[in-house]
């Protein structure tokens, strides 16, 4: 009787090549249900505020994080299950040959023979993009009406989430097809070192797309208005030019017509330098603070649900200070620049694997093309199924790395005097976002990008004690 290793052995290549993706695909499912079961059980178990919790965390509050987070986890496991099986029934069926032909079926009565790949290759992407976004609806919908609607985060009517889901479609559509024609366009005109074109231009593509994304795309989504004069602008721009950050504008962003989560971030190259601070996180700016008589007489909530039932703190000049300085602590200590060069050494690895690999063809037949190899189909099997184990490798360490960095910026908002205030600040931020501060120490390993509260607090504690 042959063995098990024999048989495998006995498939042909492009077999192998099909079973061994499909079976990782579900290895590393199987792994975040179970680390996603693990902290369930957290979530479970936990139902009273831990001793070292007790003087940051109310019980009102931790219990509301609590059912929150084990909201979200039992949505995730539903619609990581689905997604998981859908990929799978849509390689099994064929789905992406199928959709192939059909996208040739449309172009060839659109005037387009198969000599015009560029062109099925478009039409292939969007309706690929428009069958996710289609599938993708009643979760997106369920996740934002039910669970963020229920722990009092949602601020959208339905009305504005179609507008938006509509705009964001389009608005994408506006950018990947232009950009995915002239990739594919340099793919096949650049010789053997085609993917060193690529991979510049992908990098030319990126950098344009941060700096005009605040300006431009952003805009398009949200109100950015110049924070007012007054004590805050000045403070964060004498910060700024304390530790030579070329500081050129600030804005604040009505984060608030859509989520009353918070966040703040600073964008753009060189002497051009910007802060976006969400009004969520501004305890003075925040819509959600304001009584309904005050957003009426404005006339800005039209569009948008108005809450008083789960006001947001905010925070108080003094934290937003903190949590700044924690942020520029990123540009200081140059993680912006390290996590591009990063991201652009793996893309240009990426884009050279792809050249040694695309023309093997036993990795398009495991695919169901047997008788073309459609560059973009190469780049979907290559980047998405044959390097899935790389990405998995490659997103762990950047998660080890990102941790690191975040004790790094703490570490320098402390320098600049701003202990205390981010300590109260973090606190702040994990009530208003119901953030649950325990966690089960593998999943925490494997997703947490931040530290824990816990240890950033402690961390911080030891500075104020100094």
């Amino acid at each position: 009787m042959a063995l098990p290793g024999e048989l495998w052995a006995a498939l042909p290549a492009e077999q192998r090549i099909f079973c061994s993706v499909l079976l990782f695909s579900w290895a590393v499912y199987l792994w975040e249900a179970f680390l996603a079961h693990r902290q369930r059980r957290v979530y479970r178990m936990t139902t009273h505020v831990p001793q070292e919790l007790g003087q940051i965390m109310d019980s009102e509050t931790f219990e509301k994080s609590r059912l929150y987070q084990l909201d979200k986890s039992t949505f995730s496991f539903w619609s990581g299950l689905y997604s998981e099986v859908e990929g799978t029934m849509i390689l099994l069926c064929g789905g992406i040959p199928f959709l192939w032909n059909l996208s040739g079926q449309i172009s060839g009565r659109a005037g387009f023979g198969p000599e015009y790949e560029i062109v099925q290759s478009l039409v292939f992407l969007l309706l690929a993009t428009l069958f996710s976004a289609v599938t993708g609806l009643p979760w997106s919908l369920y996740n934002t009406f039910v669970i963020e609607e229920k722990h009092g985060f949602n601020q959208q009517t339905l009305g504005f989430f179609f507008k938006d889901a509509i705009k964001k479609f389009i608005v994408t559509q506006c950018i990947l097809l232009p950009v995915t024609s002239l990739l594919l366009y340099i793919i096949k005109i650049g010789g053997d070192y085609f993917f060193i074109y690529a991979w510049l231009f992908t990098l030319v593509v990126s950098l344009v797309l941060v700096t005009i994304y605040a300006d431009y795309i952003a805009p398009l989504f949200d109100k950015f208005i110049p924070l007012p004069e007054g004590e805050l602008k000045q403070q964060i721009e004498i910060m700024a030019k304390s530790i030579d950050f070329p500081l050129t504008k600030v804005y604040v962003v009505e984060g608030s017509k859509r989520s009353s989560h918070s966040n703040a971030y600073f964008y753009g190259f060189f002497k051009n330098k910007r802060i976006v601070l969400f009004d969520t996180l501004l305890e003075d700016y925040s819509a959600l603070n304001k009584e309904p008589a005050e957003e009426n007489e404005n006339g800005e909530n039209e569009e948008t649900k108005s809450k008083t039932k789960n006001k947001k703190q905010g925070c108080k000049n003094e934290e937003v200070l903190a949590v700044l300085g924690h942020e520029l602590g990123h540009w200081k200590l140059g993680h912006t620049v390290k996590n591009i060069i990063i991201s652009q050494m793996n893309s240009f690895l990426c884009f050279f694997l792809f050249a040694v690999l695309i023309g093997r063809k036993e990795l398009f037949a495991a695919f169901g093309f047997y008788d073309t190899q459609p560059t973009l189909i190469g780049l979907m099997i290559i980047f998405q199924f044959i390097f899935s184990p790389y990405n998995e490798v490659l997103s762990f360490c950047l998660t080890v790395l990102s941790r690191r960095f975040e004790f790094q910026a703490d570490a320098f908002a402390k320098e600049l005097g701003k202990a205390k205030d981010l300590y109260s600040a973090l606190i702040k931020l994990n009530k208003d976002n119901l953030g649950f501060p325990v966690s089960d120490w593998i999943f925490s390993m494997w997703h947490y990008s931040h530290p824990p509260l816990l240890e950033r607090l402690q961390a911080l504690k030891d500075a104020k004690q100094e």
